[in-house]
């Protein structure tokens, strides 16, 4: 339950050649780069209550480690995939539905900071975020 606690991104690396590389046009990358995004996440036991927050919307997600489940991305990107706990990283393996390419994507505790790192297509991103 580290996990437990609001999050607001502090940084990203990487971030706009994953989106480009997801598809996402430059006009959305360049406000996805400002979207001061706070994550609140909620564990209790293997149920996750999320809440995403930025400039653009707000998005709650429940969701139970192990089962799938069909989510929305900022962009409209339709997936379907789960999370799994493996020692203390979430790991996410998401399958978009336009084009069945996968999505991974994982969440880590790294010195007090909330490190959310992604891959599509060989492309690696992170986003740091600081506890608030």
């Amino acid at each position: 339950m580290a996990f437990n606690g609001t999050w607001k991104v502090d940084r990203s690396e990487n971030y706009d050649k994953f989106m480009e590389t997801m598809g996402i046009n430059v006009m959305k990358r360049k406000l996805a780069e400002h979207d001061n995004l706070k994550v609140t996440i909620e564990q209790n036991g293997d149920k996750f209550h999320i809440k995403e927050s930025s400039t653009f919307r707000t998005k709650d997600i429940d969701f139970t480690l192990g089962e799938t489940f069909d989510y929305s991305l900022a962009d409209g990107t339709e997936v379907s995939g789960a999370w799994e706990m493996e020692g203390d990283m979430l790991k996410g393996k998401f399958t978009r539905k336009d084009n069945n390419k996968v999505l991974t994507t994982t969440r880590t505790l790294v010195g007090g900071e909330l490190v959310q790192s992604y891959n599509y297509e060989g492309v690696d991103a992170k986003r740091i975020f600081k506890k608030q």
